[in-house]
């Protein structure tokens, strides 16, 4: 098999890479095809050292990232309880339920936070009572509050 030849890609190449990876491909493929359509560039020690420099930017960026959501966890876990008030009929049972977005939109008012709803792990709230939410504020980080459900 012959040499291969690495390059930086300029955009998402479909079973190759994303936009900024560094690839190694065969020679013909980089000839022919990536570098002439706009694709791709050699990869020169310059770029090289570009390239770790932006993994090492990223890096940090996610880090801060990471630990505002780390700062958004003891603030909510501080708080400790979030009081919603619903409609209820016989036997507590609520009209409707208690949904993500209602979560979501009593945590902002309450704490300042925009909580994203699609990241709010709710169960099936249909009666008063409290209930445990989990917010999943970064794919490492998930925090655990109460809810009560109240009367209006």
């Amino acid at each position: 098999m012959g040499k291969r030849v690495q390059l930086v890609l300029n955009e998402d190449v479909r079973k190759l890479g994303y936009s900024g990876a560094l690839v190694e491909v065969a020679p013909g493929y980089a000839r022919n095809y990536l570098i002439p359509k706009g694709m791709a560039y050699r990869a020169t020690p310059g770029v090289l050292k570009q390239i770790e420099h932006r993994k090492a930017e990223e890096l940090k960026r996610l880090e801060g990232i990471k630990d505002e959501a780390e700062k958004q966890k003891v603030a909510l876990q501080t708080i400790g309880t979030f009081r919603i008030e619903q409609k209820a009929g016989e036997e507590d049972v609520l009209f409707g339920r208690v949904t993500s977005p209602d979560v979501a939109e009593l945590i902002a008012s309450i704490s300042g936070f925009e909580i994203d709803k699609r990241g709010i792990d709710i169960p099936d709230i249909r009666k008063l009572g409290t209930y445990s939410v989990d917010i999943k504020l970064h794919p490492e980080v998930i925090a655990t509050v109460k809810v009560e459900v109240v009367p209006e």
